[in-house]
């Protein structure tokens, strides 16, 4: 099987978020990713898929806090806590997990 060839990476805000959330898919979220710079793995993708569903469900994004709630009580508390969600996004877990996934940039990020 081979590889699809990289797409072009779509226009993003001076903040690297991208323009226009319908032009997300996971080639995508990898080159956003890369330019954080992330390796995304399995662990990761639950969280960008996690949080696109939360956003899919309540129309808005979590701060940092609700985001570690949501986690939690979705995932359980092994995922949802601030140490595993740091060890995942470092720096601003919401802000790089918002990124990857193709939303805007979350409420509280500078």
């Amino acid at each position: 099987m081979t590889e699809a060839a990289p797409s072009a990476m779509p226009r993003v805000t001076a903040d690297g978020f991208l323009q226009d959330a319908d032009d997300w898919n996971e080639g995508v979220a990898a080159g956003l990713a890369a330019r954080i710079p992330l390796v995304l793995t399995d662990a990761h993708w639950e969280i960008v898929h996690f949080l696109r569903d939360y956003h899919r469900q309540f129309r808005h994004l979590p701060n940092n806090r609700m985001f570690v709630k949501a986690v939690e009580r979705a995932l359980g508390p092994e995922r949802g806590n601030s140490r595993y969600l740091n060890g995942l996004f470092a720096g601003s877990p919401v802000r790089h997990a918002c990124l990857v996934a193709g939303l805007p940039k979350p409420p509280g990020c500078l």
